[in-house]
């Protein structure tokens, strides 16, 4: 950078009494503009926790009053943790009433395709396109006081009343069975039964699973919470460490 003399000056770096200070400003940051925290680096946590909150905001902008949750700010995190050698595992915390269904089925579909150990804990609610994110990872909890509701695939705004439109949300709706039942011990005819079900919600369909009854129907793995989430997250790493140290003897 020149200076009034017109010279040019190496900028020094930062003494490293401020440098936390710069990481902890840099981590806020991320915080507010993103919603995530930085994937960290070397030295640092081995897991990374992805939050998901709010409504899963897709093709189409929310308003600014609306906490969401922005599938393209998502996808980058997760494929930056799946490069990451520092990271082994993610932590993924859910608090969702749900959103754009082909976000939120793209989300799921990435955390299922991470080859490192995943686990989602369900707190408040992880509802609607929630549900295929919560089973996506490789063990699921849900808290006892958290619910997921189930219901069919609804469009918002303008619908053209012809044969297909309703082609479409079929197809979709059976990509979300689909995702679930293979993600899941729930069986096809059980969410099906729980998603078309009436008398549940005052003039609706669907049906309100607490955290017991999301475990019961097979829909998540456990009932707990942070604590759980991350002595399971820990066992799993330490079964993928082991694996891959048995393939290397063996080869």
């Amino acid at each position: 950078m020149a200076n009034e003399t017109g010279h040019f000056r190496m900028e020094e770096p930062a003494p490293p009494d401020q440098q936390p200070e710069n990481q902890t400003k840099a981590a806020v940051e991320a915080i507010q503009q993103l919603g995530q925290m930085n994937v960290p680096a070397a030295n640092e946590t081995n897991i990374f926790c992805l939050t998901i909150v709010g409504q899963i905001e897709g093709h189409i902008v929310l308003p600014p009053q609306n906490k969401t949750t922005k599938y393209e700010h998502i996808i980058p995190t997760l494929v930056a943790a799946e490069q990451n050698k520092n990271i082994d595992g993610l932590l993924i915390i859910l608090n969702t009433v749900g959103g754009d269904v082909e976000a939120g089925l793209a989300i799921a579909e990435m955390i299922a395709s991470l080859t490192k150990p995943t686990v989602t804990v369900v707190v408040g609610g992880g509802h609607s396109i929630g549900v295929p994110i919560a089973v996506s990872s490789t063990y699921s909890i849900i808290a006892e006081s958290a619910t997921m509701t189930i219901h069919p695939i609804r469009l918002n705004g303008l619908v053209i009343g012809v044969p297909q439109t309703f082609e479409y949300m079929e197809k979709m709706q059976e990509r979300v069975v689909r995702f679930v039942t293979s993600h899941s011990r729930i069986t096809e005819s059980q969410f099906k039964e729980l998603m078309f079900r009436t008398g549940e919600l005052n003039r609706d369909v669907g049906t309100p699973v607490g955290g017991i009854d999301a475990v019961k129907y097979g829909l998540m793995d456990e009932v707990g919470g942070i604590g759980q989430a991350i002595t399971k997250l820990n066992q799993l790493i330490d079964e993928r460490k082991r694996t891959g140290e048995t393939e290397g003897i063996k080869q």
